[in-house]
């Protein structure tokens, strides 16, 4: 009898463990499934807050158009315009017959790029390319311009001296296209006046003839290339489009930064002050990412990126496309999903509060994982802010936020292009191809998509095919040998 008792006390004290076990399992998953429907409201509405579709666009398209034509109008003042509107005095743009060996540079920052290419002419494809990254010294950085000149000299006829056009003759006597990847203000383009430098503290290179100087350098340094003007490395990819079609009117780049560019006609340009124009048409380096219109679809944690970057209330449009922004928003939403669902458990990762940490190639390779159970995302979480154990429907969610982020950016883009090609009067009745150059573009698939659908989407089937987006061609930096190709002798040193 005592040992039935302790049986029986036995199996009701396991009963009541099981009772117990299982009534936590449930508030368990009611938990899980309450953070779970937490965290898709905030996705939701973060969606919601993104969206773009086609009357936003048009809006959007609109807006850009008449900042353009404002800028435009003001003649470079700005007045209420947005867009700097940079007007480009190279002295032509190529016209698919350039034959030779070219050279270029394309000064970045805290390096450089030498390259130099053939041109075959019929608009035959750019071969024979080599490049050399350069990168400059800290106290040539600290330096003025002409310590910065000299430097490029000096690398450029190692370069030259590596590279010849032939091997048994000397180089001769031609064109160094010469572009950067800073905005230049070409309000008299053999000037070459920078309108700012941001990683170099050479002030007196603000307001002098750059072009000058340059040649000077590389007269000193014994090297028979002269540069005749220095642009925007967008408008040095323009004339790169141009040598392949005359129907190539405007490019974008889509990297870390953006910005536009396009051909204008002179006459549109008569009014503004600069020298006299020898072609009918220029080069305008838009300098989109300043872009702002009541109609961009700005969320609340792009308003705190925006708040505390380092230029509050500027570059509004380059914060929404660019990326160096695209994965820095992912990690503000994935931020706020933590902290009010725990989807990541608690506490909240600590490396996950570390801006800037997640880089559009990571954003990338998690929203483009079609893997089970979304494996690359799983690495990615782990290799970058330290999470180990998230779930598969986690896992999901941060593929979403990715894929809102990246639409948004891409349909931005792709109504910014329609707008150009408006400003022009092209969209209805002539062909018009635009040339793209970047990492987001050239290696983010889902973003190309979005690109291009959200063109299609605006213009519809009748006129769509009107509007022709294209990889830009020979690389990075190519734009300057481009640019090179189609340059008179018109050196003033």
């Amino acid at each position: 009898m005592p040992m039935r008792k302790e049986i029986l006390v036995a199996a009701l004290a396991a009963t009541a463990t099981l009772v117990v076990a299982a009534a936590a399992l449930r508030r368990w998953k009611r938990r899980k499934q309450w953070q779970l429907k937490q965290a898709h409201r905030i996705l939701r509405k973060f969606a919601r807050d993104c969206a773009t579709p086609v009357p936003k666009l048009w809006q959007i398209a609109d807006d850009l158009e008449s900042d353009m034509r404002a800028s435009i109008a003001s003649n470079g003042t700005r007045g209420k315009a947005t867009l700097k509107m940079l007007v480009s005095y190279a002295d032509a743009f190529p016209n698919g017959d350039e034959e030779g060996f070219y050279y270029g540079v394309n000064l970045r920052g805290t390096n450089f790029l030498i390259l130099c290419a053939r041109l075959g002419g019929k608009n035959a494809p750019i071969s024979d390319i080599h490049r050399e990254e350069i990168s400059i010294p800290s106290n040539v950085m600290s330096g003025n311009s002409e310590d910065l000149f000299d430097f490029i000299a000096a690398e450029v006829a190692k370069f030259v001296s590596a590279h010849p056009e032939n091997e048994n003759e000397p180089v001769k006597r031609t064109e160094l296209g010469f572009t950067l990847s800073y905005p230049v203000d070409d309000a008299a383009a053999t000037l070459g006046n920078v309108i700012k430098w941001d990683s170099f503290s050479a002030d007196d290179t603000v307001g002098k003839n750059m072009v000058k100087n340059i040649n000077r350098a590389l007269n000193k340094h014994g090297v028979n290339l002269r540069v005749s003007a220095m642009v925007d490395d967008t408008v040095g990819n323009l004339a790169g489009g141009r040598y392949y079609c005359r129907d190539s009117v405007a490019t974008i780049t889509l990297g870390m930064g953006t910005n536009a560019a396009y051909i204008e006609s002179a006459q549109e340009l008569a009014h503004l002050n600069g020298p006299s124009r020898t072609s009918r048409e220029m080069g305008i380096s838009m300098e989109w990412g300043n872009f702002r219109s009541p109609h961009l679809p700005i969320t609340e944690f792009d308003a705190c990126l925006d708040s505390e970057s380092l230029n509050p209330g500027s570059q509004v449009f380059q914060k929404l496309v660019s990326g160096t922004y695209l994965g820095e928003i992912v990690r503000r939403v994935l931020v706020k999903m933590a902290q009010e669902t725990l989807l990541f458990g608690d506490p909240v990762p600590p490396k996950l509060m570390t801006p800037y940490l997640l880089r559009s190639p990571d954003m990338a390779a998690m929203h483009q994982d079609t893997s089970e159970d979304r494996e690359v995302v799983n690495e990615k979480l782990k290799e970058i802010f330290g999470i180990t154990d998230s779930t598969p429907m986690a896992r999901e969610i941060v593929a979403e936020v990715c894929d809102v982020v990246s639409e948004r950016a891409a349909r931005l883009a792709g109504a910014g292009i329609v707008g150009i090609v408006k400003k022009l009067g092209r969209i209805e009745n002539k062909r018009n191809i635009v040339t793209v150059e970047g990492g987001l573009y050239e290696h983010y698939r889902v973003f190309r998509n979005y690109l291009n659908s959200s063109i299609w989407e605006m213009l519809g089937n009748e006129l769509s095919d009107n509007v022709i987006v294209e990889h830009s061609h020979g690389g990075s930096g190519a734009g300057a040998v481009f640019l090179a190709s189609s340059q008179k002798e018109n050196f003033d040193f």
